[in-house]
């Protein structure tokens, strides 16, 4: 019986590990994320010290997250305030759309949710690309981000689909909507761009 508890305690252990690392990331980008438009290269640096982790088993998420954010805020705090505009647009024509009754503002209603949900997948996915490439530029992570976000109709419902499940399942966890809400989506998207997925 000790045997058998002592041969399954690593197992244990690395099983925690893809719950406590993405945890921390996702702490490290709930803080940063506190200045409002700070999210987007919040959401970069967590990617980057999930990658991190994920090719070089560098544990450190939480720390990795805030030293890389200020070269991840340089590069991208324009491209973080365009979106947090849109994003403040797009909630409130939603929200104005959804008090019409109207049968025509259901097309107009659609077409929005449309747009947030490709939004959500292209910045899930540059914030992919971004962590594998960090002294790339916003123009080729911006590429990178399309080519992986909307390349496979199947890779772009897969991320959409992580962003929802995640903040749903996450529920029982102690904030783990902000924690792991922001964390796995990312990691699947780690996962997609990762080359060794495409050699045969």
């Amino acid at each position: 019986m000790q045997a058998t508890l002592s041969s399954g305690w690593p197992t244990l252990l690395r099983r925690l590990e893809f719950v406590a690392y993405p945890a921390a990331a996702g702490a490290a980008f709930t803080v940063l994320s506190l200045g409002v438009v700070t999210w987007l290269p919040a959401l970069a640096a967590m990617g980057h010290a999930l990658q991190r982790w994920r090719a070089e088993g560098d544990s450190h998420c939480f720390t990795n997250a805030f030293s890389a954010f200020p070269r991840y805020w340089r590069a991208l705090w324009r491209h973080s305030l365009a979106s947090t505009a849109a994003g403040i647009v797009l909630t409130a024509d939603i929200l104005y759309l959804l008090g019409r009754p109207e049968p025509w503002t259901f097309v107009l209603l659609a077409a929005q949710v449309g747009i947030a949900a490709a939004l959500v997948i292209h910045h899930v996915a540059l914030a992919a690309e971004a962590g594998r490439s960090p002294h790339g530029t916003v123009r080729t992570w911006s590429r990178g981000a399309l080519a992986l976000g909307f390349g496979s109709a199947a890779r772009g419902t897969a991320l959409l689909g992580a962003v929802i499940s995640a903040a749903l399942l996450s529920l029982v966890v102690p904030l783990g909507p902000l924690l792991l809400g922001p964390s796995i989506p990312v990691l699947l998207a780690l996962s997609f761009a990762d080359p060794r997925r495409h050699t045969p």
